[in-house]
């Protein structure tokens, strides 16, 4: 498994009043079998659930405010 870190200033608003960061098919392969963690207060990292899309050759994770955390991957 890989893993790639991201942090809250990588995020955008999009039209929809969400906060997405956007990943490619090259960057992390096809997203068939993603798991994207939150960094909490303690700085330990905890398993989240966000809303996941796709459109071409991109992977967007949304959820309602930015944080920092990592995405963990198959390539």
């Amino acid at each position: 498994m890989l893993s790639k870190n991201f942090t809250k200033a990588e995020f955008v608003l999009n039209s929809e009043n969400q906060y997405q960061i956007e990943f490619t098919i090259n960057e992390i392969g096809e997203g068939a079998n993603l798991t994207i963690e939150r960094k909490n207060e303690n700085g330990e990292f905890e398993v989240i659930q966000p809303a996941i899309g796709r459109l071409n050759d991109r992977i967007f994770i949304k959820w309602s405010e930015p944080f920092d955390g990592r995405i963990i991957f198959d390539k």
